[in-house]
This record gives structure tokens, C-alpha cells and sequence, in this order.
């Protein structure tokens, strides 16, 4: 396994890999950057198939975080940690904790929180071992859950898309729903209030048809979700789910969805612009979760927490008038404000020059 050559390591400014046989823990934990204050983002818990998708998976994630915080307008960095291994037969109290002394180990430079594969009750065990965690039980005094959080500013940000796209608002439409898992979940639950319509889909059949009962949707089985007749398009599941396979099935109008690094290359954005499909980008409509325990790190304000998540329909709108007015995919758009508040570097990923003074007015309105 390689670590220098790995495409996504550019940029990063520490990699540390963990090992605690005695409680069968093997963990990376990626820093992608601090030049905006420490670097925060979950811990995942996957069956990694090998430990160089698990490095691929932590790389990209963590260079997503950076950009994440930074179109945000948040005084953080970029980090992700994941272990290896299956949370359903392998996680126990004696991993979390040895999970919170790796963490601990960096001195704060990583703030760690719940992530796929983990939950907020995790971290209890995580935190006896660290003070770096955020998303805490309340009654360890954090703010619990921020999957609702995360689904909100989805939420808004597929309202600003389909206002910019469509000139209209939900009711009426139909919302491809990729994953129901508590960020899926109450997105559904926020969509089918507006009066959008639904299709689902996820590897648990058992709760997509739970999704039918209680949200009156429409069932289909995952591969065949990229090819339904829907207004938008809402990946909630893992990443890379618009590539060279799944992208000349898409009729979909929007793609607006919580998963991170929805996109399997920068060409795929290129693509999605030619076929005139508008992406609202992962790292600017799925941060509402970062925005919600990076206030939790700072002394969490419900109200202050509540405009900013909001405002990511605003950012998104600011975002797609750059994108139009420079001729630039919304994703490279996205990434010149990012590269704004992080001083002109190239953060590890490539983005498309485009007029200046309207990515500084951007960066400014939004930092």
C-alpha cells in the first residue's frame, strides 16, 4: 500500500496509522488541514475491502471536511478518521477507547465525532480517553444527533436548487432518495412535508418499505435508482454514486444530496453541466452536521447554529450565479471560494480559474 502516491494524499498535512492489538483496532486517522483552526470530522466504521480503500476513503474524506469548513465560513480544518472493520461484530467499548487515546495522541490538532458505522452513544466511551470530541449524549453535555441537522440544511439546499433550477418550489415534484439512514431519514420526513413526492431506495429493503408506510413513497431496488423519472436526485448513501456508469441513466433536473464526495471525478461535474443537471456540491449542502458540533467546540448557540445551516441555501444560490457567469461547473465554482478563505492554495484538488473579483465577493459574503 501506498501513501505519498495516492492521488487524494495532496495536501495533506498528517496521516497516522493506529494499531492496538490487544483490543483488535487498526485505524487511520488523515489531517488534512489546520490553516483555518484544528481539523474536525467523524469516525467511520466500515468492512473496508482492503487497507488501500480504507486510505482512498480517509483521504478524500478528509480533504472534503477542509472544503467543508471552509465554504462554511467556520474557524476549523479538515480531518477524518476511519477503522477498519465491521461495526456490527467488531466495535466494543475497549476499541472506542483505545480509538479516543490515538486521538488524544495528536494534542487537538483532530476533533473527532460520530460518523457512518458510528453513533453518538460511541463517542461516551471514545470521550473517556480525550477531550477532542464533539456530538456527544446530551448528558455528557453535547448536542446529540447532528444527522437532523445535516438533513436540514440538505433540506434547504435542495429548496435554493430547485428555486434556481426550476423556478418553483417542491410541491408537486419528485425527490430520488438514495439511502435512508438517519441523514436519508429525516430529509424524507422534511420533503414529503413540503409535498414532494418520493422514490427510495436502500440495501435494507426492510426499511424502504417502512419509507413507503409512513412517507407514502415509491420503492426501488439501488442499482435502479439512477434511472428513475425524478425531478431531483438525492444521494444519501456513500460517495462516488455519479460516474461513468451511473451518469448516462440520470434525467434527474438537480442532484442535491447529504453523502460526501458525491462526485467520482472532477469530469463528472464537467458532465453533469453538459447535460444541464444542476449539482448543489456536497461540501457546501451537506455541512449542516459540521455546523452544528463545531458551535457544540465553541459553546453551542441554537440560534446562531440555526441562521448559518439555513444559510446554505443562500451560499448554494451565490454558488450557481458564479458557476453561470464564469461558464465553470458548480463544483469548480464551489472550490474558488474555498480557495479564497484558504489563501489562494490549491488544498489538494483541482478547480477551474474564473473571474476573480465575483470568487472574492463570494468568499466574502460567505466567510
Amino acid at each position: 500500500m501506498t501513501v505519498f502516491s495516492t492521488e487524494s494524499f495532496a495536501g495533506h498535512e498528517q496521516v497516522v496509522f493506529v494499531s492496538d492489538d490487544r483490543v483488535g483496532l487498526r485505524a487511520i486517522i488523515a489531517i488534512h488541514s489546520t490553516r483555518l483552526g484544528p481539523a474536525l470530522g467523524g469516525c467511520r466504521m466500515y468492512p473496508y475491502a482492503d487497507e488501500a480503500s480504507a486510505l482512498r476513503d480517509v483521504l478524500r474524506l478528509s480533504r472534503g471536511m477542509t472544503f467543508k469548513a471552509a465554504a462554511a465560513g467556520l474557524g476549523l480544518g479538515g480531518g477524518k478518521s476511519v477503522i477498519l472493520g465491521d461495526p456490527r461484530k467488531s466495535k466494543t467499548p475497549e476499541l472506542l477507547r483505545a480509538m479516543g487515546v490515538a486521538v488524544n495522541r495528536l494534542g487537538g490538532r483532530y476533533i473527532t465525532a460520530e460518523d457512518v458505522g458510528t453513533t453518538v452513544a460511541d463517542f461516551a466511551w471514545v470521550r473517556q480517553n480525550t477531550r477532542h470530541v464533539v456530538g456527544l449524549p446530551e448528558e455528557l453535555g453535547g448536542t446529540g444527533d447532528p444527522s437532523p441537522t445535516t438533513a436540514l440544511g440538505v433540506y434547504h439546499g435542495i429548496v435554493a436548487s430547485v428555486a434556481h433550477r426550476l423556478d418553483r418550489d417542491l410541491r408537486g415534484l419528485t425527490v430520488a432518495v438514495q439511502g435512508l439512514g438517519n441523514v436519508g431519514w429525516n430529509l424524507c420526513r422534511l420533503l414529503a412535508g413540503a409535498g414532494a413526492r418520493l422514490t427510495v431506495s436502500d440495501v435494507d429493503a426492510a426499511l424502504a418499505r417502512k419509507a413507503c408506510a409512513e412517507f407514502d413513497a415509491q420503492a426501488v431496488e439501488p442499482d435502479e435508482i439512477y434511472a428513475v423519472q425524478a425531478d431531483v436526485f438525492s444521494p444519501c448513501a456513500m460517495g462516488a454514486v455519479v460516474n461513468d456508469r451511473t451518469l448516462p441513466q440520470m434525467k434527474f433536473r438537480v442532484i442535491a444530496g447529504g453523502a460526501n464526495n458525491q462526485l467520482a471525478g472532477d469530469e463528472h461535474g464537467r458532465q453533469l453541466r453538459d447535460k444541464e443537471i444542476l449539482y448543489a456540491p456536497d461540501f457546501v449542502i451537506n455541512a449542516g452536521g459540521l455546523i452544528r458540533v463545531a458551535s457544540e467546540h465553541e459553546g453551542f448557540n441554537s440560534t446562531k447554529v440555526d441562521s448559518q445551516v439555513k444559510a446554505i441555501g443562500a451560499t448554494l444560490h451565490r454558488i450557481f450565479e458564479l458557476a453561470g457567469r464564469t461558464g465553470t461547473p458548480t463544483q469548480s465554482a464551489a472550490m474558488q471560494l474555498v480557495q479564497e478563505r484558504l489563501g489562494g492554495g490549491n488544498s489538494g484538488r483541482s478547480a477551474n480559474n474564473g473571474n476573480n473579483s465575483a470568487s472574492n465577493a463570494l468568499a466574502e459574503r460567505v466567510a
